[in-house]
């Protein structure tokens, strides 16, 4: 997608050079977004709406722009983020299938005991070293702050997963998710997902799930004349602390 956008940015507005979009995150390949942020620098000025309607006549018909303006001083689409909302979307009950929404929605064979996932997820909300629910990468850090992790039925067989941080690891979110189906169907204990996070390895047990359940739905940002000390300080590469049953907004 962003390869895609940097062209259409540089079809429509005639310029002689490629340019580079910064994205509030980059997705899991497969994964939705619904509201991803991004930036791009140019020059002189832009008519937001001539952009806005331009972008949406070249790109793809699966990608649409929603939304352009000038930014803030400061701002950073990726660093500034305070938060990323992403929501997995389950089915459990064959009489609750939609077939139209199969791109969307992954189909479990167990029915999901909800009560006992939102126990479960409980256990991993504050910051923490999520190393064991991560693809590592050389060099970088994998503590993050997970401020929500909740579950609700949404309809017959329907189940929505939200899972909030104020970044993630590659792989994360379905990690995450993907510990909470054996909860949910009672294979294991409500407090197996946590020993797997205290243990900081990777746990063959935890199935990373499919990327098409996964929709990246809100990037949060503060203030306007918050936004630069924000994108300074998620730059710093971050310790390894421990904050049971807690969280942090920046």
């Amino acid at each position: 997608m962003q390869g895609e956008l940097e062209e259409a940015v540089r079809v429509v507005l005639r310029l002689p050079e490629p340019v580079t979009v910064t994205c509030a995150g980059r997705t899991d390949t497969g994964v939705h977004a619904r509201g991803q942020v991004t930036h791009v620098d140019v020059e002189g000025a832009v008519d937001p709406l001539r952009l806005l309607r331009g972008l949406n006549g070249v790109l793809p018909a699966d990608v649409a722009v929603t939304a352009v303006s000038a930014a803030p001083e400061g701002f950073d689409a990726r660093f500034s983020a305070l938060a990323r909302r992403y929501v997995y979307r389950l089915c459990d009950d064959p009489s609750g299938w939609d077939p139209l929404t199969r791109g969307h929605v992954l189909r479990v064979g167990r029915p999901m005991d909800v009560d006992r996932m939102n126990a479960a997820a409980t256990g991993l909300l504050g910051e923490h070293d999520f190393a064991a629910f991560c693809k590592k990468r050389e060099g970088a850090s994998t503590v993050r702050a997970l401020l929500e992790f909740s579950w609700q039925r949404t309809g017959v067989g329907q189940l929505e997963g939200t899972v909030i941080a104020d970044a993630f690891c590659h792989s994360m979110v379905r990690a995450l998710v993907g510990s909470m189906i054996p909860v949910g169907d009672g294979r294991r204990d409500v407090e197996w997902p946590a020993a797997v996070l205290a243990g900081k390895v990777r746990d063959s047990a935890v199935s990373v799930l499919p990327a098409h359940g996964l929709t990246l739905e809100e990037v949060r940002y503060p203030a306007d004349d918050q936004l630069a000390a924000r994108a300074s300080q998620a730059r710093q590469v971050r310790g390894e602390v421990h904050v049971p049953n807690g969280g942090r907004s920046g």
